[in-house]
């Protein structure tokens, strides 16, 4: 299953930029990310081919890892409804979803508590 890296950030210009160029440099290609301030901190989320490169890359440029989690991912029709059709599905499988986002080629990143449940109601 992928992995995704919660990397936190000081809430200021250039830190996003930051961790993004480690990764650029080190040659891990982001495929999907999503973030957001929280509480006076920033939170970015990466979903990483090789995680963990990315998590040593990261560490070694000063960025903190808030958390590691193994994520599900749905391929998603490009038209109205089709999340929501996938959504449901999880729901009426009685799985909690914490994380959503969007990779780069368009399909949903899910994260919760079990990953194992979401990955099977997405089968």
């Amino acid at each position: 299953m992928p992995t995704d890296l919660t990397i936190g950030l000081v809430d200021r210009p250039g830190t996003l930029a930051h961790a993004t160029d480690a990764l650029g440099r080190a040659r891990i290609n982001i495929d999907g990310a999503c973030g957001f301030v929280h509480e006076g901190v920033g939170i970015y989320h990466v979903l990483v081919g090789d995680h963990e490169l990315a998590r040593r890359t990261l560490i070694d440029a000063g960025f903190e890892i808030l958390e590691e989690r193994r994520v599900a991912i749905a391929e998603v029709r490009n038209e109205p409804g089709a999340a929501a059709a996938i959504l449901r599905q999880v729901a009426e499988a009685g799985v909690n979803i914490d994380l959503l986002y969007m990779t780069a080629d368009g399909r949903l990143v899910l994260g919760g508590a079990d990953v194992s449940g979401l990955a099977k109601a997405l089968a």
